[in-house]
């Protein structure tokens, strides 16, 4: 069943997910969670208390994206702690967040909206990858890895590399004979047009066959089982 989300009333507890294409206001939505977040707003549906943005983490794709998401953020803070103190005017989300606290209230939700503004340089807002690494050192010991791991943004040095070392193990050892068997059944010439043959199968994760020179020897084993009984 597909419903329409209302970013004030959802639980901020638990598991959801949320489907939206682009253009929707999906960070409108997401600013929208923040500010109930450090207002500490919802009730029974909220968290319970308000959280500063060290306690809020906010993952997602690329690096600009995080970059964005932390200048919205802050703007949208910055606006609603205005808004709360009576300056300026609000769209329906603040109008409805105001709504729901007290004038005595909110001299102090306007300090706590400001304070998560300053520190949003702070603020847990990162790439999937970067919080992955991130929590790899921090704990490095708990997780058995090493403090000095490195983010590789792209693993084609690595395939490519794995391919050179497999044409030099396998292919330099065998005999004129088995190489042009095997590149007329796996036509290539380099390690690179190797592994471009090879790569359905890392891209899919699809089982490994068996080593092709392995195969080879038993095509030609049969091959010779085939001609004894013909003979």
């Amino acid at each position: 069943m597909t419903r329409s989300m209302e970013p004030l009333k959802v639980p901020l507890a638990g598991a959801h997910l949320i489907e939206a294409g682009a253009g929707t206001g999906k960070t409108y939505t997401i600013a929208a969670l923040y500010l109930r977040l450090v207002l500490g707003h919802g009730g029974r549906n909220g968290f319970g208390r308000p959280l500063n943005p060290t306690e809020i983490l906010v993952v997602t794709f690329t690096n600009a994206a995080t970059e964005e998401l932390r200048d919205r953020i802050r703007t949208r803070l910055n606006e609603a702690a205005a808004f709360f103190r009576g300056q300026g005017a609000g769209d329906h989300t603040l109008e409805a967040l105001r709504d729901d606290s007290t004038p005595e209230a909110r001299p102090g939700q306007a300090r706590l909206l400001e304070q998560a503004a300053q520190w949003m340089d702070e603020a847990a807002i990162y790439t999937i990858h970067g919080w992955c690494q991130r929590m790899l050192h921090q704990h490095a010991f708990d997780s058995n890895s090493l403090f000095d791991l490195e983010l590789a943004p792209d693993d084609q040095d690595l395939l490519e590399e794995a391919a050179c070392d497999y044409w030099r193990a396998q292919l330099y050892p065998r005999s004129r004979e088995e190489l042009e068997e095997m590149l007329g059944l796996v036509p290539c010439a380099t390690p690179l047009e190797l592994l471009d043959q090879a790569r359905p199968l890392v891209d899919t994760g699809l089982e490994t066959p068996r080593p092709p020179f392995d195969a080879l020897t038993t095509r030609r084993h049969c091959r010779q089982a085939l001609a004894c009984r013909r003979s």
